[in-house]
């Protein structure tokens, strides 16, 4: 770490658009790895960059990171009228399977526009792709944020993703690790089984993790797969993050957890916290800025672990300052272009 004190391995979410005093003396004392901005967070562009500066400047380290969920659809924390509306992944997929050079462009161009504009307003980080598998039968939680059924078409795109945001300043996250694009549940509400075999989800749900091992960041998932660990889900269970994420998948990047108080886990916040990093995750997450059950965090985390700052360290070499002269303006008009009254349905 560059200025030699130690933070926390949380990425914390805060409750408004400004920071109060409890979260300012809260996120001081915690100097956690950095902060994660939802809907409620972001009015227009210039609170958000001040937001930022608050939040840095609250963090204490040099090294405090800033994500969100921009995944185009209806994850869009960035919504108009400030910020434009962007499709669904599962556009982006269609588009693809009737003409890959068509889809292909159309993801490009979408992923240089995000990532610009997420760095001009402060972020480092975005919550995307979703690698997860299309499921037209599976629940809505995921439904269109999966960008097709097909395991190569997934990681096609989702390649192309990864590194239009990484030569733009921004470092994405792969999600959901191994895989849950099978879920019939709603994590945020239930804890889900998904009871495919495991030659079932090595010849689907595996691959187009396995084909993009090589991503900065992962995100896990609150799922329980029966036929890995019948009794955790994969965000607490060290068999799944170590044999078959880091095993088996081969992934060796930053891994955070799913948001730790989605009603798919049960447990105090603190508690669940720990829970989360024995089992292998090196970053926890805790989203809904509920300041009481922030400070039970703080209190049970010690430092981000050797294995941690090694894999983010790593991360962090793999992202490219975007063009300064880039004029997203041309890109937009052609991305309109290539969508030209296209219309599927994101329900």
């Amino acid at each position: 770490m560059s200025d030699g004190k130690e933070k926390k391995p949380v990425l914390f979410g805060c409750e408004g658009t400004k920071i109060n005093p409890v979260e300012r003396a809260l996120f001081r004392n915690a100097r956690p790895f950095g902060f994660i901005l939802f809907k409620r967070n972001c009015e227009d562009p210039e609170q958000v960059r001040s937001l930022i500066a608050e939040l840095r400047q609250a963090a204490d380290h040099d090294d405090v990171q800033f994500a969100i969920d921009q995944e185009g659809g209806r994850v869009s924390r960035l919504q108009p009228p400030h910020w434009p509306a962007y499709p669904p992944a599962r556009t982006f997929g269609l588009m693809y399977e009737k003409d890959p050079d068509w889809g292909m462009e159309a993801i490009t161009l979408y992923s240089r526009i995000v990532a610009n504009e997420l760095f001009k307003l402060g972020f480092t980080i975005n919550c995307a792709p979703v690698v997860d598998l299309f499921n037209p039968e599976g629940t809505a939680a995921i439904g269109e944020r999966a960008i097709s059924s097909s395991p190569s078409v997934v990681a096609a795109l989702a390649r192309r993703q990864i590194e239009t945001f990484l030569a733009n300043g921004i470092l994405p996250v792969v999600k959901h690790l191994p895989g849950h694009g099978r879920l019939k549940t709603d994590p945020h509400k239930v804890l889900p089984t998904i009871e495919a075999t495991r030659a079932e989800l090595e010849s689907q749900d595996f691959m187009p993790f396995e084909l993009l091992k090589d991503a900065p960041i992962g995100m896990n998932s609150h799922a329980i797969f029966t036929a890995l660990d019948p009794e955790r889900p994969a965000s607490m269970s060290l068999v799944v993050n170590n044999d078959i994420i880091r095993g088996r998948l081969g992934f060796d990047g930053l891994l955070f957890s799913d948001d730790l108080m989605m009603k798919a886990l049960n447990g105090l916040p603190g508690e669940l916290a720990a829970k989360a990093l024995e089992a292998g995750n090196d970053i926890a997450l805790h989203c809904n800025g509920k300041a009481s059950e922030m400070e039970a965090i703080v209190r049970v985390l010690g430092p981000m672990s050797q294995a941690a700052e090694s894999r983010w360290a790593h991360a962090k070499a793999m992202v490219n300052p975007p063009d300064p002269a880039y004029d997203p303006r041309d890109d937009m008009e052609r991305l309109d272009i290539l969508l030209g009254g296209l219309a599927f349905d994101e329900a």
